[in-house]
């Protein structure tokens, strides 16, 4: 069922910042507070640490709104209550497009961001780099071998595959991007005759967050799943019987983002949060902890993934993606849709 959560930050675990990590008091008049009302998609494992200690260090109180990036983006349009101050998260290919809901500001950490995620928008930080992936149940996989997209055809998955609906999840727009990328060689108009079998192996199973689909991996409801890196790496740290594939076939790996949204009543206040979550300090936990890629050229990827070098990596083409976001989000509804019938 899709969710839309408001819920205050809460102390998750103790991080790397030198800090105590014990919950600060909030002011008990939330109206005399600096309060920040952030829309993001992470899971809440991913929100807590990291706003909790922001709070700590700025005494300013946030307030998070949580669901998939398509709806957060929607609300944020439509002006709804809570009014949104920050949009954090969501990948680039799916904020593009709606880019005019964002204040200019070139983050203070700029300078220290690699070369491919810098802001060229002058309104779009890059936040983490997000590799699309496969988590695979290695249980139930059995035999089976999962080594891209191409196996994912197999009889033996059929019905056991999770995956997202795009027009929700940002996570699953991108591996529809990659998808088209990848198994139409380049091209993406010559990859919908793999979609079409692929939404035929899905047997009608079409998931309402991202969050269905790592969970129902791991806990043995799906054989495969098609999620982003950090989904299924905490699942890997905790012992779940589950790996993560690189799709043979070609992996794009795309930045999300952390945006100031237009009319924002805290200006400063959300600055220092874009300056805070892109800062050094907390780069590093993210990359230490959190089971995400840093966006920094002075912070290293995690020792418990890959090197970004060993992964075959494609590059989709920004601008065919931005213009055709609602062209290929439809087409995919229908050809979903037809398996239905």
């Amino acid at each position: 069922m899709k969710r839309f959560g408001c819920a205050g930050a809460i102390i998750g675990i103790a991080l790397l910042w030198g800090c105590s990590g014990k919950t600060r008091e909030m002011p008990a008049n939330l109206t005399e507070s600096k309060e920040l009302v952030v829309y993001c998609p992470h899971p809440l494992e991913f929100i807590n640490p990291i706003v909790s200690e922001f709070e700590e260090q700025t005494e300013i109180k946030v307030e998070v709104c949580t669901g998939g990036t398509g709806e957060l983006l929607k609300r944020a349009e439509d002006g709804k209550e809570p009014l949104c101050d920050i949009f954090w998260g969501g990948s680039l290919s799916t904020t593009m497009p709606k880019s005019y809901l964002f204040e200019p500001y070139i983050s203070d950490n700029e300078p220290m961001i690699r070369e491919e995620y810098k802001n060229r928008e002058g309104n779009m930080t890059r936040f983490t780099d997000i590799p699309s992936i496969l988590m695979v149940n290695t249980n139930l996989a059995g035999d089976v071998s999962v080594e891209g997209y191409e196996d994912l055809l197999k009889e033996e998955l059929a019905g056991k595959i999770a995956m997202c609906d795009p027009s929700v999840s940002s996570s699953a727009y991108e591996h529809l991007i990659n998808m088209l990328y990848a198994m139409g060689e380049g091209k993406p108009e010559e990859g919908w005759d793999y979609v079409d079998k692929f939404c035929s192996s899905l047997k009608g199973t079409l998931l309402n967050s991202s969050q269905e689909v790592y969970q129902g991996v791991a806990e043995g409801r799906f054989t495969v799943g098609l999620t982003f890196e950090e989904g299924a790496s905490h699942y890997i740290k905790d012992g779940y019987p589950v790996k993560v594939v690189y799709m043979k076939e070609g992996v794009i790996s795309k930045p999300d983002v952390v945006c100031i949204v237009k009319g924002t009543r805290h200006q400063e206040e959300a600055r220092r949060f874009v300056d805070f979550v892109t800062g050094k300090a907390a780069q590093t936990v993210i990359s230490a902890s959190l089971g995400r890629r840093s966006v920094r050229t002075d912070v290293d990827e995690p020792e418990y993934l890959p090197d970004k070098q060993t992964i075959y990596t494609i590059r989709d083409e920004e601008a065919v993606v931005k213009e055709n976001k609602e062209k290929w989000l439809s087409r995919f509804c229908e050809i979903f849709q037809s398996t239905l019938d």
